[in-house]
């Protein structure tokens, strides 16, 4: 029978215009010098429109929890009313719901930033058994299951496409508005939408593992990771609060005490200093600004661990990547092939026959680069680290080092080219393949782009041969260079350049042996598509679509959020002392110091706001 009046009386518009409907008539009857009337209405307004703060001020006095903007907004109406300013007693309640309703508006549109990402993970999957489907809760199926998933619906659990061909939108994980093709055979992570047709796949991991759910869970925790901005304003409201509490006294009983002021209008300049020295600017609008960071730039696919992140790549000064699967795409392809005495074709098509059983990163770029038929392959034997020795149809084939052909007593030609491997037919040299690893497309303007956000230094620390990784410093005009490094030595390397570039360093990596760089740097950032798990766990950031202009994106959004909440620092602290000051010199009364307090909170909260529209570009 009560709840709905009672949710009625909670609902802050309705009590914003009941409030306002009977503050007006008490105005007049007041003016008028109706006896007893204004008392009973200004009496009503106070209890509809500021019943819940006196009820939080109250529960907030029992749990210990004294010194919050509730209970200032308790003294300060009920003393105005006691010492006779009515309508101030209840213009200060008025305003400060107002301000509340805005704030809580805000807040909601902070929240359903994070709110929109947890509706990429499906609660449910239809699961094939025996050629039935059944649909499913998606957290009791197991690896390897058989699923359908239907045009428009979410793929449920990281898979691989057993039949069907159909394209994916990932943008709900990387925040790439392109649709990505697959076919059988081609991995899909739980989280993107299926479009074009049905697909049959086989799940990879459980619901639990997949993509989707790790995404969620990282935002989840970000949101108790506090940054130096927002820990500041928890240890400033802890001293402040009381501070100007005992101030606010201090004024109410000194300037009657000496006969300065009459004591009516110390009590009144004491209460509207409490007014006016509200923190909720400060105490909502610098967390809001990292809420809204944090959800913003997950949207974009790029994932913040924490506030605490902000800060440290926003100021870093250098940049420091992995090569391999960072820099580079981490898949080998033919770049270049010398054949003598026989044709380009035949050169690469005789290698790729002698590699077509084998599962190492170069016999795979072999491959790839010829589409046609292979010949037969009788036998194969592997020469660990040195290449292969193959028996084909037409004849033996060696594909290797210089070492290899030296030790098959073949005299092959020198080059210095890094991903060089040479070929043999018949004991007869006929050629080398070079093999690079391609550079990521996007790589050179990224790096531009962070340059021109502030990163002066950028360097590669990596396990791959020097040529090699002097290579891709070349072309992508890196100066610091340290390659054929062990994973003790890149963290050795970390240290020194750490201790170099105070102002902090950016590491960006993707495998395992990068996971204790990222743990050490000041910001650790994951390629997250292509990423190990430990590389993953232990990084500060996570860029979901292995884009390096995402690292730009997280930058550019830092600077900015960083920024905003530094502008609400400012701004917050800067009106409130010139209000303090304006009340204890009796220059303004409480309806200045209301405004004064509102209009700072909602100003603040507005520009908070700011961080969920941050561009890409």
């Amino acid at each position: 029978m009560l709840k709905k009046p009672v949710s009625i009386l909670k609902n802050e518009p309705f009590r914003i215009i009941a409030g306002i409907a009977l503050f007006i008539p008490a105005l007049i009857t007041d003016a008028l010098n109706v006896p007893i009337l204004p008392i009973i209405i200004y009496i009503i307004d106070m209890i509809l429109v500021g019943w819940p703060i006196f009820v939080d001020a109250i529960r907030g006095i029992i749990r210990g929890d004294v010194f919050d903007e509730k209970l200032l907004m308790l003294i300060a109406s009920v003393g105005a009313m006691i010492i006779g300013e009515r309508s101030e007693g209840v213009g200060v309640l008025l305003f400060f719901l107002v301000g509340e309703y805005f704030e809580h508006r805000a807040t909601r549109a902070a929240r359903s930033s994070i709110k929109s990402l947890m509706e990429i993970r499906p609660d449910t999957a239809r699961v094939i058994t025996d050629g039935v489907e059944e649909e499913v809760d998606a957290e009791d199926v197991e690896i390897g299951s058989l699923i359908s998933i239907r045009v428009g619906e979410r793929i449920p659990i990281d898979c691989i496409v057993v039949s069907g061909e159909a394209e994916v939108d990932t943008s709900a994980l990387t925040g790439e508005s392109l649709p990505r093709p697959i076919r059988e055979g081609d991995k899909i992570e739980s989280g993107t939408v299926l479009l074009g047709a049905t697909v049959v796949a086989k799940t990879l991991r459980t619901s639990d593992e997949s993509r989707a759910s790790r995404i969620l869970e990282l935002v989840e925790e970000a949101s108790d990771r506090k940054s130096r901005e927002e820990s500041f304003i928890t240890s400033f409201s802890r001293y402040y609060t009381p501070t100007v509490i005992a101030l606010a006294l201090i004024m109410a009983v000194v300037p009657s005490v000496f006969g300065w002021l009459t004591p009516s209008d110390a009590i009144y300049r004491a209460l509207s200093f409490l007014v006016v020295s509200c923190p909720c600017a400060l105490v909502i609008s610098v967390p809001m600004a990292f809420f809204g960071g944090i959800g913003g730039a997950a949207r974009r696919g790029v994932l913040y661990k924490g506030g605490n992140v902000f800060a440290p790549i926003a100021r870093a000064e250098c940049a420091v990547f992995d090569k391999t699967g960072t820099l580079t795409n981490g898949v080998l392809s033919l770049a270049e092939a010398h054949p003598i005495g026989i044709s380009e074709a035949e050169l690469i098509k005789l290698a790729a026959s002698a590699e077509q059983q084998s599962n190492h990163p170069i016999a795979r770029g072999i491959v790839g680069a010829h589409s046609e038929a292979l010949y037969p392959i009788d036998e194969t034997a592997e020469h660990i680290g040195k290449g292969v020795v193959a028996t084909l149809e037409c004849g033996k084939v060696a594909v290797g080092t210089e070492r290899l052909m030296a030790e098959l007593g073949v005299v092959c030609q020198h080059t210095d080219a890094p991903g060089t491997v040479h070929v043999a037919y018949n004991d007869s040299y006929v050629g080398y393949l070079v093999l690079k690893d391609s550079i990521k497309e996007e790589a050179r303007a990224a790096l531009a782009e962070l340059s021109r956000l502030g990163v002066r230094h950028f360097a590669i620390l990596s396990g791959d041969r020097l040529e090699s990784v002097q290579s891709v410093a070349a072309e992508l005009r890196i100066d610091v260079v340290h390659a054929e490094l062990l994973p003790e030595e890149k963290y050795a390397r970390l240290e020194s350049l750490e201790e170099k570039y105070k102002r902090g360093v950016i590491y960006v990596g993707d495998g395992i042996n990068d996971a204790p760089c990222l743990a050490r740097a000041s910001v650790g950032i994951a390629m997250g598509d292509s990423g190990s798990d430990s590389a993953i766990e232990q990084a500060d950031v996570v860029i979901m679509s292995d884009k390096l202009d995402r690292i730009a994106t997280a930058r550019r959004l830092a600077k900015k959020t960083v920024g905003i909440a530094k502008q609400n620092i400012v701004f917050a602290i800067g009106v409130k002392l010139l209000a303090l000051g304006l009340v204890a010199l009796n220059l303004v009364g409480m309806w200045m110091a209301v405004l004064a307090d509102v209009g700072v909170a909602v100003l603040c909260i507005l520009n908070s706001m700011r961080t969920l529209g941050t561009k890409t570009k």
